[in-house]
């Protein structure tokens, strides 16, 4: 994968396969989230998309990659972006890397009063369709919460 990928906090590069083996060999029982978020500025979107090693006990590990695009206005259009990143990086990791997926954090919500839940039954149905666990809003999204601060 050519994306570059980066740890939250200091933003050093890291290669993604062999950072993320060797992350899961130093840490047994350790399981991967994949999420991803956006947010429209003047002239752009913003897309960060995250790999969240959560341990065992307790305590988590982000790396991410962000990237910016012409500005995606159709909200449809933006969060599906949103999916499609995260569906990417967790096919590599999952089929190019033999890395297991725990899930694939999506910010959309069940509810339907948000906005977001135009998209939530193609895009959890998608996800889940690939063999992925699909979590959404109101639940906890440790991948999802990432990259809403990487995107902010």
């Amino acid at each position: 994968m050519d994306r570059i990928f980066r740890k939250m906090g200091n933003k050093q590069e890291v290669e993604l396969e062999s950072y993320v083996k060797s992350v899961l060999e130093q840490n047994p029982g350790v399981k991967i989230y994949v999420g991803s978020d956006s947010q429209n500025y003047a002239t752009k979107t913003l897309y960060a998309t995250t790999v969240v090693f959560r341990f065992k006990k307790n305590g988590a590990h982000v790396i991410y990659h962000r990237e910016a695009t012409p500005l995606v206005t159709d909200m449809w259009s933006r969060l599906w972006g949103e999916l499609q990143r995260s569906i990417d990086v967790a096919g590599y990791l999952k089929f190019e890397c033999d890395v297991a997926i725990e899930q694939i954090d999506l910010d959309l919500n069940s509810d339907p009063s948000f906005p977001s839940n135009k998209v939530f039954q193609a895009a959890v149905g998608y996800a889940q369709s690939m063999g992925y666990k699909a979590k959404t809003k109101p639940d906890l999204l440790m991948a999802t919460w990432a990259a809403n601060v990487l995107v902010n």
